[in-house]
């Protein structure tokens, strides 16, 4: 369920980016809290509020869903998300939320390596993750924890280049809104079946 309300304000986000004019500085959703909009970039800008507002609404829900608490990874996009769209929507200036995805994606990359040096028995993140699914060697999952690093650092990657050199960002909200999640199903298509020998038979016949 969480997978799934983490890509309702993509949802959002790309609706309004998609329908709102890129020249037109009016639009009702600004209106209504007192911005202004911008008159090369409007579409971003009414895009990053809805964005914002979304986000603030799934993570509300699940922090009361999950007992008055929020997860560390949901904790860090939260944050990444009301800095760089407040920064967005204050400066008027989509740079920053172009900027987002690129951080969120190395600051999930660089935590992934380094958590074997603060969780219990040196384990990876990964391991602790993914051990009731997979029964690995200790090699294996330092093979899977280097692939999961090295999937957010590529993910990385592919946000700054569809932000900031393709096509000077043409189709940088179709890859935030879609790209982003089937580069996601891919690994994990691919990760699941290179490791399909490797799958806990108790949880094979759940």
């Amino acid at each position: 369920m969480k997978a799934i309300l983490d890509y309702i304000p993509l949802i959002v986000f790309f609706y309004l980016y998609k329908t709102t004019g890129e020249t037109n500085p009016n639009h009702p959703l600004l209106d209504l809290f007192g911005l202004t909009g911008a008159t090369t970039n409007n579409h971003i800008i009414v895009a990053t509020l809805g964005l914002s507002l979304a986000t603030l609404m799934v993570y509300g829900f699940l922090f009361i869903n999950q007992r008055f608490r929020l997860e560390k990874q949901q904790i860090f996009v939260l944050l990444m998300t009301i800095i760089f769209g407040g920064l967005t929507l204050a400066l008027r200036d989509d740079f920053y939320i172009r900027l987002k995805a690129v951080l969120i994606n190395l600051g999930f990359a660089v935590g992934l390596a380094s958590s074997p040096l603060f969780l219990k028995n040196k384990e990876s993140a990964i391991q602790k993750f993914f051990s009731p699914v997979f029964e690995l060697s200790a090699s294996g999952w330092q093979k899977l924890h280097w692939s999961w690093v090295g999937f957010f650092g590529l993910m990385a990657s592919l946000h700054a280049f569809f932000a900031f050199v393709l096509m000077n960002g043409k189709y940088w909200g179709e890859f935030t809104a879609f790209g982003d999640m089937i580069v996601m199903i891919i690994f994990m298509m691919g990760m699941f079946y290179a490791l399909r020998k490797n799958i806990r038979l108790d949880e094979a016949k759940k």
